[in-house]
């Protein structure tokens, strides 16, 4: 009998939904919320929950009608539970258990983080190539990690941001730089024309003893040299711009590289993966490719589609779960949105 799971997103802007049959994705809707926001500069937390509520349904009966599915014939609901907004994920969460109360289907919360990790496993029907341990580097907006993967289940936090996330640190020099909502994509984009070189941005912690990371500081340089320009009356102009945006990227970048090196080498792993919105970042994924190969590792970049929020990576995360029985499916888990990677 074949394994149907219907997932469910909702643990920010983004409501998604998507449907695994054996591990294979066979839909993935997203209803995008981004130019909604936009208008505010971010994201506002309760508009964010009142989209959710009208776009949920018909997300969840399109990546139905897509997967030439039914309802009925699913036989797990997976739903994230956190970490993220906490009115955003009690959207999902509550359909989920509202749809597998009403067909008696199981219910499974699944974390986000670890979500982001299983985006890397799209295409890897029916047996996954990747080798274990696998070392993980989950970049986003919210979250800077480095986890150590021994298994599917057994997941270990070894590093982690000790104040700001790496892609906190794109969106507030993006928004400095006016450069719009979303901003991390946007400045990304304008580095490709800059001099990576033209600033010399502090690469906090990057000799440190431990594999923890900091942004608060490189955030708040990238601040000082703005207001330094506009009060000597030098012109933030559109090349000084590009170069700004090129010298923050790559000294978060080489944070990101050096603190996964040096994890690397304590924990000898035979797989590395990137992870997160930031995972779609041109530079750090050329980076990692060449560090595997530096260490001679099998590299993992999940699809650029599968590095933002979606319900596909929760329900990969689900199938691998139940495939190796670690799973606890019941109705009694609640959203949290501060939960830790386990």
């Amino acid at each position: 009998m074949q394994l149907k799971i219907l997932a469910i997103e909702t643990s920010c802007d983004e409501t998604a939904a998507a449907v695994i049959i054996d591990g294979q994705v066979k839909s993935n809707i997203v209803a995008s919320q981004a130019k909604l926001h936009a208008k505010f500069g971010g994201i506002v937390p309760e508009v964010a929950a009142r989209e959710h509520v009208p776009s949920i349904i018909p997300t969840i009966n399109l990546a139905l009608k897509t997967a030439k599915t039914k309802l009925t014939d699913i036989n797990y609901i997976a739903v994230t539970a956190g970490p993220g907004l906490f009115t955003s994920l009690m959207v999902g969460v509550q359909t989920a258990k509202a749809l597998g109360l009403a067909l008696n289907k199981p219910v499974i919360g699944i974390n986000h983080l670890e979500a982001h990790i299983y985006a890397n496993f799209v295409g890897q029907f029916p047996i996954s190539n990747f080798q274990f341990p696998i070392l993980i580097l989950i970049v986003s907006g919210g979250h800077t990690l480095l986890v150590l993967m021994k298994g599917h289940g057994q997941l270990k936090i070894v590093g982690e941001t000790l104040d700001d996330a790496a892609g906190e640190a794109f969106d507030k020099t993006a928004k400095l730089l006016g450069l719009g909502y979303p901003g991390g994509p946007a400045l990304s984009l304008l580095a490709k024309k800059g001099n990576p070189r033209a600033f010399d941005f502090p690469r906090p912690m990057i000799n440190s003893k431990n594999l923890n990371f900091s942004f608060s500081g490189l955030k708040t340089a990238v601040l000082y040299t703005v207001q330094k320009m506009v009060r000597s009356d030098k012109k933030l102009d559109k090349i000084t711009k590009q170069n700004i945006a090129a010298s923050i990227q790559q000294a978060i970048i080489d944070s990101l590289i050096a603190k996964t090196e040096q994890a690397i080498k304590k924990y000898c792993p035979k797989t590395i993966m990137l992870g997160g919105g930031v995972a779609a970042n041109e530079l750090l994924r050329q980076r990692f490719k060449q560090l595997a190969i530096i260490y001679n590792l099998q590299p993992a970049t999940p699809p650029l589609e599968y590095c933002t929020d979606n319900a596909a990576m929760i329900g990969l995360a689900a199938y691998y779960r139940i495939r190796h029985k670690k799973i606890k499916a019941d109705s009694y888990f609640e959203a949290d949105p501060h939960v830790v990677l386990k």
